[in-house]
């Protein structure tokens, strides 16, 4: 197979999981924007965590909330749980990686406020803590996950929020996660201050 031919084989995937996704996502990426709105308006803020590129996407929604999406407007609360070294290192030093998000959460959740939470296999060990503090203090969970949910799928509470991408390739788990996120921030801005 040729480079180019390669590559074209990576476009197509990528525009059938999202056609995949498209077919089967809105309603639930509809409902996790009302979550976010919802707790906005209540003067609570979302979390955001993840690992890897997953962590990039947990930057970039907090990015994009704080900052501005595509249009002027107030700045929005969110914290990316993922960008304080100095935290990390010394809990993952002290304590267990597994501890960096669910240990952050506990001094800054508060009841209400959502956690989203990225990631594509839904198994990572800091994740899944971070899900149990959540709940602990009374946060809705807003998952963005791939493959089959692993073990963050049978944690989700009532009210809870999986947004599951169908796919089994982490690449394409991820695109379709940044477009999600885009998705949100559009919602959200729409919501709160119109057309």
């Amino acid at each position: 197979m040729s480079l180019q031919n390669r590559v074209i084989n990576h476009f197509s995937d990528s525009i059938q999981v999202k056609q995949d996704s498209m077919d089967a996502l809105p309603e639930i990426i509809e409902y996790a924007a009302q979550l976010i709105v919802n707790a906005l308006l209540d003067d609570k803020k979302v979390l955001c965590c993840g690992n890897g590129g997953s962590a990039g996407d947990a930057q970039h929604f907090s990015s994009e909330m704080l900052n501005r999406f595509e249009r002027e407007r107030p700045a929005l609360p969110a914290i990316a749980l993922t960008t304080d070294t100095s935290t990390i290192t010394s809990i993952a030093n002290d304590y267990h990686f597994d501890d960096i998000f669910a240990k952050q959460l506990r001094a800054l959740g508060q009841a209400g406020d959502i956690l989203l939470a990225y990631t594509t296999s839904g198994n990572s060990g800091n994740i899944v803590k971070a899900i149990a503090v959540a709940h602990e203090k009374e946060m809705n969970v807003i998952a963005l996950t791939g493959k089959d949910g692993g073990a963050v799928a049978t944690l989700l509470s009532e009210g809870d929020v999986e947004i599951r991408i169908p796919s089994v390739s982490t690449a394409r788990i991820q695109e379709v996660h940044l477009l999600i996120s885009h998705c949100l921030c559009d919602l959200i801005d729409y919501q709160l201050f119109g057309g």
